[in-house]
């Protein structure tokens, strides 16, 4: 049965409906045409250079992002900046693109509901709710207190994170964890309302670990594309057997070559 673009896009919408992503977003079709028949997908958290020579290398028709390529109206196409290098290159390979983001942050079985499984969490509900059991961010419980530094160590491994950065005593006992991929500081406050005892996100800023210390919340920062980026992959490969089941023998391949843009400075 042949998969083309227009099913692709359907099939997204049931899984992660354009209405639940934040009004400043735009996932979905970013380049490509609905008619356009696609055998192999390519996934990347990011819509890099790199990531579409990947996809083109892998003979994919179709690179699927978790961040979009284009955020806001384009008043010019720049072929030599982006990402007017990136969509030029797109049209020329003939490689579709798309994106699903705070859509998939907020959908059921989307990031924020794999990032809570990978740390172990149960009784798991939606930290600031949508509809139809979706909503941005997951809370949930451990099935037995640990300690601050504990948490930090599952969410470095979990990630795979390097680096990551913490607010609170190493000591503390931490027994119902907030989630929220990507950059969820803003969701302190509320996580605090339930009963959290630490938020795990990314792009924390001094202010929001300053609210945090005032609310008595800790905080652990395991950075945007670590809390992104595993969670990403695993959707990815939910998604293949997805498709499959519909009938569509379709490899997704993930990109195992992509990097942190930001990275701990050695000198």
């Amino acid at each position: 049965m042949i998969l083309r673009l227009k099913d692709f896009l359907e099939l997204l919408e049931t899984v992660a409906p354009a209405r639940w992503a934040e009004p400043w977003d735009n996932p979905g079709l970013q380049i490509g045409s609905p008619a356009q028949e696609i055998k192999k997908i390519f996934s990347s958290l990011d819509p890099t250079l790199k990531a579409l020579t990947s996809a083109s290398k892998a003979h994919a028709q179709l690179l699927f992002t978790h961040h979009p390529l284009i955020f806001k109206p384009l008043s010019r196409v720049q072929t030599d900046a982006f990402p007017g290098n990136i969509i030029t290159e797109a049209v020329r390979e003939g490689i579709a693109i798309v994106a699903a983001h705070t859509n998939l942050d907020s959908a059921p079985e989307g990031i924020n509901d794999i990032l809570a499984r990978l740390l172990g969490l149960t009784d798991v509900e939606v930290l600031k709710p949508v509809e139809d059991g979706a909503g941005l961010g997951r809370v949930g419980n451990l099935s037995k207190p640990v300690s601050l530094s504990v948490v930090a160590t599952t969410v470095r491994k979990s990630l795979g994170a390097g680096d990551i950065r913490v607010v609170g005593e190493q000591d503390r006992l931490i027994r119902r964890i907030a989630v929220v991929g990507g950059s969820g500081g803003s969701l302190v406050s509320l996580a605090c309302e339930k009963d959290a005892e630490v938020l795990v996100t990314g792009d924390v800023g001094h202010h929001v670990a300053l609210e945090a210390e005032a609310l008595g919340i800790a905080l652990i920062d395991g950075g945007h594309f670590h809390s992104e980026k595993t969670a990403f992959r695993v959707f990815a490969r939910n998604l293949e057997s997805l498709l499959r089941s519909k009938g569509w023998e379709i490899e997704v391949e993930t990109d195992e070559e992509e990097v942190n843009p930001l990275r701990a400075w050695d000198d």
